[in-house]
């Protein structure tokens, strides 16, 4: 079957067998390889797109599911002149990687979290961010990275 959805803004068009996830179907059959996978059942969050504005884990969305739908990945974070995003500079600057994998999902939660609340406080972002799993930092900077991206940023990306 042909699904067909508007990705990072641009219509864009793949056969694919009813039974494609929405994460295999950005990767293989669109190319967009920045969604990562790590477990297949929701549990690591490193898979995370927007669909339509919301947060969704398309490891366990079925691509025709969302046929039509406005999707967002992390490749289409970056502003319009190819710099990074506000979330995305903030998590360079506050050191909010190391191994970079859950990297992906956890910039896209993170701008829906911002996008819902502009100002969250610390405890908010560790609540909103359970979903997401990073072996690697102990999410302490990635916390800090959210924190500093939060207020004017925030407005800024709901601008975008």
């Amino acid at each position: 079957m042909k699904v067909t959805m508007t990705v990072n803004g641009k219509a864009m068009s793949a056969e694919t067998e009813g039974r494609t996830l929405l994460s295999s179907f950005l990767r293989d059959g669109l190319g967009l390889t920045g969604t990562h996978v790590g477990c297949d059942t929701t549990q690591c969050g490193a898979c995370v797109v927007h669909v339509d504005g919301k947060p969704v884990k398309s490891c366990t969305v079925l691509a025709q599911d969302v046929a039509g739908a406005e999707v967002r990945t992390i490749e289409g974070m970056a502003n319009k002149d190819g710099s990074l995003s506000v979330i995305q500079q903030a998590f360079q600057d506050h050191h909010g990687l190391q191994c970079g994998f859950c990297t992906p999902g956890m910039v896209m939660s993170s701008a829906a979290l911002l996008a819902e609340n502009p100002t969250p406080t610390e405890a908010e972002v560790r609540v909103y961010l359970e979903g997401n799993i990073c072996r690697c930092t102990g999410y302490h900077n990635i916390v800090k990275a959210v924190m500093a991206a939060s207020g004017l940023g925030a407005q800024q990306l709901a601008a975008e």
